[in-house]
């Protein structure tokens, strides 16, 4: 057997796996679609919703009116932490407001070393409500529409579930060219990571969520540690998952209830997205660095190298099956962002415009310049700088 028949077989076997042992991930079905049809809570709990807020001055208002228009039963109160924009986020959010007294603004301070730049606005968020009696806690950011029943939806399926935290994956923007050929992909592989059936099953221990939309149970998340207890973390919305789901159920699905405003009109703009914590996600390790991109080149490149190129027929029919099944599975992830099935052959290329993106990250990180968001890079950063400086 030579070797190209060897990999093909390889490439097979993973497709194989892919489909059918990662929670079927890929029919892109795990959403909020079942909300309506949900119990409503006997009596409708208060809801303090955080949105931290660093340098939004374009997005934040559609936010701050979309989260006071719901049509929540309940009580609902909203504190924006302006974590040291320099632009006119404040005033954004307040003239969005129209004098609703249900917008609260808090000035957020200089970030600790040790804290990434959301959680500590997050926390210093916490610790203003701390006498809010609201039992749950809404994360939004600060560049995400909600539709009108988004919170109220998401609160049915909290009680009816029992769950400690619940999340949506927002729908992304999805207009520029750049857009419609990486940010789908984006969506198909966070799911084959975390695929989101094995997240929401309490056996399972897969622990994700996404940062855009984020419902707590504040009993549980204060007995788990709060913020403090992941400060530091870059993924800071799968370390809550994994945090929250330690104390009990949890729940994450794709939804059309929000949307991030968030435009990403270049390739560059997306590749900083994601090379912001790739590396991260891989436990800043050059060996699985490595290992990665070997599995990406085995996984999504060698199977049109294959087909196109193999010199035996039983080589080139296998890399040709593997491309077949990785078109048919990332198809329905195309068509929930309205577009063409036939943009599921060109993965191959998405995929390797990914590696570049994960080999980028881990360079930024040798820079000391690893998770660099609103101009502020990681905590391993705030590290270095004390070694290099002398401190603690």
């Amino acid at each position: 057997m030579t070797a190209a028949a060897v990999l093909a077989m390889a490439a097979l076997a993973a497709w194989a796996v892919l489909l059918f042992g990662r929670g079927f991930f890929w029919l892109a079905r795990d959403d909020d679609r079942d909300a309506p049809a949900l119990p409503e809570p006997s009596e409708w709990p208060a809801v303090a919703v955080l949105v931290p807020a660093r340098n939004e001055e374009a997005t934040i208002g559609e936010t701050v009116r979309s989260v006071l228009a719901q049509d929540y039963p309940g009580p609902l109160r909203l504190l924006v932490v302006n974590d040291r924009s320099t632009d006119g986020t404040a005033a954004a959010a307040r003239a969005a407001s129209a004098g609703d007294a249900r917008l609260a603004l808090l000035a957020g301070g200089p970030r600790p070393p040790g804290w990434t730049g959301k959680q500590w606005a997050l926390h210093q968020g916490t610790e203003a409500i701390r006498d809010d009696p609201a039992p749950l806690l809404l994360l939004t950011d600060a560049d995400i529409r909600h539709e009108p029943d988004s919170l109220r939806r998401l609160v049915q399926r909290a009680d009816a579930g029992g769950l400690v935290l619940a999340s949506l994956m927002v729908r992304l923007r999805c207009e520029s060219p750049a857009e419609r050929w990486l940010i789908p992909a984006f969506v198909f592989f966070f799911g084959m990571l975390y695929p989101f059936r094995w997240v929401r099953n309490p056996a399972a221990r897969t622990a994700a969520a996404a940062g855009g939309c984020v419902l707590l149970r504040r009993a549980a998340f204060a007995a788990a540690g709060g913020f403090a207890a992941i400060r530091g973390a870059v993924i800071d919305d799968c370390a809550l998952a994994r945090l929250m789901k330690a104390s009990g159920p949890i729940w994450l699905g794709l939804s059309d209830r929000a949307e991030s405003l968030r435009p990403y009109p270049r390739a560059g703009d997306i590749r900083r997205m994601v090379a912001r914590t790739a590396y991260a996600q891989l436990g800043y390790s050059p060996a699985l660095l490595a290992g990665t991109i070997a599995g990406l080149s085995l996984v999504f490149l060698s199977p049109p190298l294959l087909a196109l190129f193999a010199g035996s027929g039983g080589a080139r029919l296998g890399g040709a099956l593997a491309w077949t099944a990785m078109a048919l599975a990332y198809a329905p992830t195309l068509r929930r962002f309205g577009l063409s099935p036939l943009r599921a052959i060109a993965l191959p290329a998405v995929a390797a415009a990914y590696a570049l993106f994960t080999l980028d990250s881990a360079l930024s990180e040798s820079r000391g310049q690893g998770g660099m968001w609103k101009g502020e890079a990681n905590p391993r950063s705030d590290a270095a700088l004390n070694r290099a400086t002398g401190g603690d």
